[in-house]
């Protein structure tokens, strides 16, 4: 996925994610089932940071895994994205 330039700042420790659709992301049960999105409504967890606020611990370009919470959507253009309190992003995908 090409690095995205999105005129937005986020605000205080706020960050901005472009969600990984379902092909992006495995969805495999700990025994190797894959599980295909169609059985899944859920709206993934997953994404990119595009832009960061004060955060110190994500920077743009960051795959991370966010609670299924603790976001909002926010549409610009055709495009959805999240915005994700710093503290609601669960770990960094390496």
């Amino acid at each position: 996925m090409a690095k995205k330039k999105i005129n937005i700042q986020p605000l205080g420790d706020r960050v901005l994610v472009e969600p990984l659709t379902e092909v992006e992301v495995e969805k495999t049960t700990s025994a190797g089932i894959i599980i295909p999105g169609t059985v899944s409504d859920e709206k993934t967890n997953h994404g990119i940071v595009i832009a960061v606020g004060s955060s110190k611990k994500v920077k743009e370009g960051d795959k991370v895994i966010f609670s299924h919470y603790g976001y909002d959507e926010v549409k610009i253009g055709d495009s959805e994205y999240f915005l994700i309190k710093e503290e609601d992003i669960l770990a960094l995908i390496k």
